[in-house]
């Protein structure tokens, strides 16, 4: 495996490859995001790692500065750097606007006022980045929208079209991992 991270080293998928890029996902007003194990741009503690490299325990979260007139929260976690034509969605989960925060190990089913939408996984799917590859980047990304979103949503893609146009505030803490 680490031969492989190293040939494909320069192969990233990029922020401006994100759907999350579009105009129809940036918001007019900033929510911050913060985490009490990892400030933004500093590397995500191995605990909250995923499978077979830490514990997949997802890290204490907090926002602020959400619209008052909010419907609905929606907390996508991906990973810029994926050799992939656009960024690998790890966790997504739809929360409600009055939840300030989630902490260690609450972003998984069950958690009250969240419920995960099937991205990477149906849970909190930490980092594993392909070993050699250099560091991968991890958004932990907050949307504030003017709508709710419906139960029966299934997937990312139905997801983001739910979304699109409906974003009134957004922000995010982006954490790094390598291994």
């Amino acid at each position: 495996m680490p031969l492989l991270g190293k040939l494909l080293r320069r192969f990233r998928a990029g922020e401006d490859r994100s759907p999350l890029a579009g105009p129809e996902y940036a918001g007019a007003q900033t929510i911050d995001v913060t985490s009490p194990v990892f400030t933004d741009g500093d590397r995500i503690p191995q605990k909250h790692a995923g499978k077979g490299v830490g514990d997949n325990v997802s890290p204490a979260l907090q926002w602020t500065g959400v619209p008052s007139d909010t419907k609905q929260l929606v907390l996508i976690m991906d990973d810029l750097d994926v050799p992939m034509p656009k960024p690998l969605m790890h966790t997504i989960a739809v929360i409600e606007p009055d939840v300030g925060g989630l902490a260690e190990g609450e972003l998984k089913p069950g958690t009250t006022g969240v419920r995960l939408v099937k991205a990477f996984g149906a849970t909190y799917v930490g980092p594993r980045p392909i070993p050699d590859h250099g560091p991968h980047h991890y958004r932990f990304l907050i949307f504030a929208l003017d709508q709710k979103i419906p139960d029966g949503i299934a997937d990312h893609k139905a997801l983001l079209a739910a979304m699109a146009g409906h974003v009134v505030a957004r922000g995010g803490l982006t954490g790094s991992y390598e291994r």
